[in-house]
C-alpha cells in the first residue's frame, strides 16, 4: 500500500456524505444536561454549529474531514459547497453561543475527551490552510478545549481503556496533532507525561477484550498509536516491544482479524465498521514506525490491508453508520 489511497473519487464520494448529514439536525442523540424545562431546546439552538450529523462530536469531526478534504483536493467538486457551508458555520456569533454552552457548569464532562480531540483536531486542520479566516474564528472554542485537557489530566489518575468514545489514548493522540502545529510546548509536554505516566509501564497486551459489541477502537491499538504519536522513535520502539512482543508471531490473534458487523442498522454493532477502519489507521501508522527490514512489516501492512478492505465497502448505506463512518475511512486511507 502506498501511504495514502485517498484518491479524488473517493474524495468526492466523502464529501458529498458529509455534506448530506452536517446540517442535517434530526434524528440526533444529544448529549445535554436539563435543570430545568428552559434547558429543552433543540439542538441547532443549544449548537449552532455542530447540530448535524446525528451528535455534536460525529458533526465535529464530519467537518473535519470537509476541511482535510478541501486543503488535499482543492478542486473537489463539491468544494465550492464546502467553502460556503464553511463560510455560513464558521462565524464568531456562532462559535460564541458554542463556547457558552461551555460555560456551565454542567457541561464538564461535555464530550470528554472524544469530542474534546476532535474539536481539536478540527482545528489543527484549519490552522494548516492557506485561508486563515475559519482557523482565527474557531480559535476561542478550540481554545476552551485545550483548557479542559489542560485541567483535566492532572486529575486523571487513571487512562480509561473502553474501545468507545471514553477512551483516553484516542484522546491524547489527537490533541497532539493540535499541540503540535499550534507550537504549544506545554500542552505536548503535558500530553506525553500523561501518556508516559497512564501506558509506560504496560507490557505483553493480551487484548483479550477484543472486540467488544460497541467498539470502534482497538484499545491495544489506538494505545499503541497514542505512544508512537507522543514519544520519540529511541523512546517509542522498545515501548512497543515490550507491549506487543509477540507481534511477529501474529499475537494476540484477535487484533489481526477484522471483526463481523452482523446489523448495520443497530448504531452500537455498526461501531465495528468503525472499528475495522480505525485498526487500518493505526496499523498503518504503527508499520511506518517499524525499521526499514523489520520482519513485522509485512504482517503489520496486511492486517491494515484486510480490515480496511472489510471497513470501506460500508461506509453508507444506513444512518447509523453514515453520519460518522467517512472521516475514520479518511483517516485509515491517509495512515
Amino acid at each position: 500500500m502506498t501511504r495514502s489511497d485517498l484518491t479524488p473519487e473517493l474524495a468526492a464520494r466523502f464529501a458529498a456524505i458529509a455534506l448530506g448529514h452536517v446540517r442535517r439536525e434530526y434524528p440526533n442523540k444529544p448529549d445535554h444536561v436539563l435543570a430545568g424545562p428552559e434547558d429543552a431546546r433543540t439542538p441547532r439552538d443549544l449548537h449552532p454549529v455542530f447540530y448535524g450529523s446525528y451528535d455534536w462530536h460525529s458533526c465535529v469531526h464530519s467537518y473535519w474531514m470537509l476541511a482535510r478534504l478541501l486543503r488535499r483536493f482543492p478542486s473537489l467538486p463539491h468544494a465550492a459547497d464546502i467553502r460556503a457551508l464553511f463560510d455560513e458555520q464558521f462565524v464568531a456569533d456562532k462559535i460564541a453561543v458554542e463556547c457558552a454552552y461551555l460555560a456551565s457548569p454542567r457541561a464538564r464532562g461535555f464530550k470528554r475527551p472524544y469530542g474534546w480531540a476532535w474539536l481539536l483536531k478540527l482545528a489543527e486542520e484549519l490552522h494548516l490552510h492557506d485561508d486563515q479566516r475559519r482557523s482565527q474564528v474557531l480559535t476561542p472554542l478550540a481554545d476552551a478545549f485545550a483548557q479542559r485537557f489542560r485541567d483535566f489530566l492532572p486529575l486523571a489518575t487513571y487512562p480509561v481503556r473502553v474501545g468507545t468514545h471514553f477512551n483516553t489514548a484516542f484522546g491524547l493522540r489527537m490533541a497532539a496533532d493540535y499541540a503540535a502545529v499550534t507550537r504549544d510546548d506545554a500542552l505536548m509536554a503535558l500530553l506525553r507525561d500523561t501518556g508516559r505516566r497512564w501506558y509506560g509501564g504496560d507490557t505483553d497486551c493480551p487484548a483479550w477484550g477484543e472486540p467488544s459489541g460497541d467498539d470502534f477502537l482497538s484499545s491495544a491499538l489506538i494505545e499503541a498509536e497514542c505512544m508512537r504519536r507522543l514519544l520519540s522513535g529511541d523512546e517509542f520502539l522498545p515501548w512497543f516491544d515490550r507491549f506487543l512482543p509477540r507481534l511477529a508471531d501474529s499475537a494476540p490473534e484477535t487484533l489481526f482479524r477484522p471483526a463481523t458487523v452482523s446489523d448495520r442498522t443497530d448504531g452500537k454493532i455498526a461501531h465495528l465498521d468503525g472499528l475495522n477502519l480505525s485498526r487500518a489507521w493505526c496499523w498503518r501508522s504503527l508499520s511506518a514506525a517499524l525499521p526499514p527490514g523489520d520482519s513485522r512489516r509485512a504482517l503489520v501492512e496486511d492486517a491494515a490491508a484486510r480490515h480496511l478492505t472489510a471497513g470501506l465497502p460500508h461506509i453508507a448505506g444506513d444512518y447509523m453508520g453514515e453520519h460518522w463512518l467517512a472521516s475514520f475511512a479518511v483517516l485509515a486511507l491517509e495512515g
